[in-house]
């Protein structure tokens, strides 16, 4: 039936048009902002993870900044507790010759009261971001800090951020408020040789003003120290040097520590990164190659449109 009231050829060539335009508008939206799922309306449940995995990058992207500052505080203190073992074992070195008959014990003992001057040196410089933890000059003790180290993500979408410590009382080389709690202004108790008037002495490298003082003796040189007392002192030395390696072997653990979790947030940053993409992203492959069809689509359909809209003006021949 032909009707001049109601085109149904128009109007399902317009229906047509109007579904070709819709595609063709998601399709350039496709293209010009590079997502497939760029909203909610688009895929939900895509958009939904998406939006939460780009948050824990955002949130992976801090604790990479954070594992860099630890690394720094890390290098840093390493750095000084690896000088300050130098200065110690040229400290032994010194007593060792000290201990060599007919040495002037005197001209050596300058020479180590300018090497303990270096490990106040050392210890006081071994500061970033107002963190030393090789020297405390406050009446709150060093101790255990926290870095930052992961953020984490359960099966039930519950958070926790991971934290990384360190002991910086073990590290402590000089402390002035309780020079017991620095391993170089403390007391080390080592055993006499048996020279010596007591079975057991305590020893310090460092004097330093501090409200507890040290008991034991200061490792320095007179022109009357015995054989038997320099013995004692390159004991105690020793044992400092020791406390002072393990000390430095465990920061430089907990720096590899810091590195290894870097590099594997970096590469599991870039994991999510793929992940959401492969969600989201649009290809543009397809997507170009699905304009031109549009496009061609939407040519025919307006030449379909036009045809059935001057079916109507034919109409008009049947009354001539």
């Amino acid at each position: 039936m032909t009707s001049i009231l109601t085109n149904s050829s128009a109007m399902a060539a317009l229906s047509t048009l109007r579904s070709i335009s819709q595609n063709m508008e998601d399709t350039q939206s496709h293209i010009s902002s590079g997502y497939r799922v760029g909203e909610a309306a688009d895929n939900a449940a895509y958009w939904s993870i998406a939006t939460t995995m780009r948050s824990d990058n955002s949130a992976l992207s801090t604790v990479q900044d954070a594992l860099g500052l630890g690394a720094a505080k890390t290098d840093t203190a390493y750095t000084g507790l690896n000088s300050a073992i130098d200065v110690v074992t040229e400290i032994k070195s010194k007593l060792v010759a000290a201990r060599e008959p007919g040495v002037d014990k005197l001209k050596i003992n300058s020479e180590l009261t300018e090497l303990k001057n270096q490990l106040v040196s050392i210890s006081e410089s071994a500061s970033f971001s107002g963190q030393n933890w090789l020297y405390n000059d406050s009446t709150i003790a060093n101790t255990t800090v926290e870095m930052v180290g992961s953020f984490n993500r359960r099966s039930d979408n519950t958070v926790s951020v991971g934290i990384l410590t360190f002991d910086t009382a073990t590290s402590t080389l000089v402390d002035t408020k309780n020079t017991s709690l620095g391993l170089l202004t403390g007391d080390t108790g080592v055993t006499q040789p048996s020279g010596t008037t007591t079975a057991t002495a305590n020893y310090f490298l460092l004097d330093v003003s501090g409200a507890t003082a040290p008991t034991g003796t200061e490792i320095e040189l007179a022109a009357t120290t015995s054989y038997d007392n320099i013995d004692g002192m390159i004991s105690a030395v020793e044992v400092m040097l020791s406390s002072m390696t393990n000390s430095a072997a465990i920061i430089g653990s907990t720096n590899m520590r810091i590195d290894l979790q870097n590099n594997f947030v970096a590469d599991l940053m870039d994991v999510i990164d793929k992940g959401v993409g492969r969600l989201v992203d649009a290809d543009m492959n397809e997507e170009s190659t699905k304009l031109k069809a549009l496009q061609t689509q939407e040519q025919l359909g307006i030449q379909a449109l036009s045809i059935a809209n001057s079916n109507a003006e034919n109409v008009l021949q049947l009354f001539r």
